[in-house]
């Protein structure tokens, strides 16, 4: 059986989750003795688990900051995207809490994203604090973040957490709030065991992976690292800052909350590169970029990551989805052409950063020779059909 046979994943030699198409390559991963990966564990946990009581224990948590009388109860990191949206819906409408919302720009805005951002701060009238970094340091830290993480999007990893820290820092608002757990869809966590101690290093150990001083180089400073640079230890816990995920205490379906905040909202999708899913990231031009390197180092992208939710919400087969999966994965995304552009790589020298960061990862059915030809054989049949 080849990889251009239906139903089948892209690298046949790959260890894949018995239920879902999550890749042994997958960051974190871990299968239980039945090969079921933890974000399908989590998945069947989720249904069994007493939400009245979750979200019993989140209305103490926002009761409590309520009460300190702080000018505001909370942050709310925002993008405009639909999960930031839905979020200040549940704080603000139904909560009644006084928010003030954060932005850190990536400054790669589709125009779907900045209709969506000012839309959701009219729409639900509040505060807002928005820092964006200079184009020409997006663009060389564009650049570092591929030699580095094997990504383009670092200086977004890492602004989106340290930024509302800093403000948190500043303001003396000691409640920070996300939306989607970690233990949605990642695999690195479940619901019945969440990450629920949040730490000033958090987004670095999730997504960053590096800290700003790391990313200093010829044509990047100390000195402009200050915008990604996290408050200290003893100024948060002089702050007494504590970050909370609101998919840790509400069920969170954001297909449904997508469709919620579109139609009562207006909220607006789009076509977003590298998944056949419209609304996931559709704030940013380079999200193709993303997870089109993800692909190119680890074997899957978002198309993989949507279809295996998909999977484990009984909306489409395991076969059904691995086809979903390799025809988003695979497709080399426009805005490719214009990361090139403002970092300057060729296309060879793009393929080849990728290509090593693939070899570090160690896994055989990933070697330049296997990666190749499954990528070839499945993009030949594509031309066929």
């Amino acid at each position: 059986m080849n990889n251009t046979a239906y139903g089948q994943p892209l690298f046949v030699n790959m260890r894949y989750c018995v239920r879902c198409c999550m890749p042994e390559s997958n960051e974190g991963i871990q299968f239980d003795e039945m090969g079921i990966c933890q974000a399908c564990q989590s998945a069947e946990q989720k249904i069994r688990i007493n939400w009245v009581e979750r979200e019993k224990e989140l209305r103490e948590t926002l009761d409590h900051y309520k009460e300190l009388n702080n000018e505001y109860d909370c942050i709310i990191p925002i993008s405009g995207g639909k999960d930031s949206t839905f979020q200040l819906h549940v704080l603000t409408k139904v909560y009644g809490m006084r928010a003030l919302a954060v932005t850190f720009s990536h400054t790669w805005f589709s125009e779907t994203g900045k209709y969506n951002l000012q839309n959701c701060l009219e729409k639900f009238d509040v505060d807002h604090i928005m820092f964006s970094p200079s184009r020409s340091l997006v663009n060389r830290l564009a650049r570092q973040s591929l030699y580095k993480i094997g990504d383009a999007c670092w200086h977004c990893h890492a602004g989106v957490g340290a930024f509302p820290l800093q403000i948190a820092v500043k303001y003396k608002i000691p409640l920070l709030i996300w939306g989607e757990s970690i233990a949605e869809t990642s695999g690195r966590a479940t619901h019945r065991n969440p990450v629920r101690k949040f730490d000033r290093d958090y987004f670095t150990k999730v997504s960053a992976k590096r800290y700003p001083e790391e990313m200093v180089c010829e044509s990047i400073t100390l000195r402009e690292m200050s915008p990604f640079q996290l408050p200290s230890v003893d100024e948060i816990e002089k702050i007494g800052v504590v970050g909370i995920h609101l998919g840790d205490f509400i069920f969170w379906d954001d297909e449904r909350q997508m469709e919620f905040v579109r139609d009562v909202y207006g909220w607006r999708e789009d076509k977003v590169e590298g998944t056949y899913k419209r609304y996931k990231s559709v704030e940013c031009k380079m999200a193709g970029v993303h997870d089109y390197t993800k692909f190119l180092k680890r074997g899957f992208g978002r198309g993989t990551d949507h279809a295996s939710v998909d999977v484990r919400a009984g909306l489409v087969s395991r076969e059904e989805a691995f086809e979903l999966a390799k025809k988003s994965d695979t497709e080399r995304p426009p805005a490719l052409d214009w990361y090139l552009e403002i970092t300057g790589f060729t296309d060879d020298e793009f393929n080849e950063v990728m290509a090593q960061h693939r070899r570090d990862l160690g896994i055989e059915s990933l070697t330049d020779e296997k990666f190749t030809a499954a990528v070839e054989a499945y993009r030949r049949l594509q031309q066929k059909t």
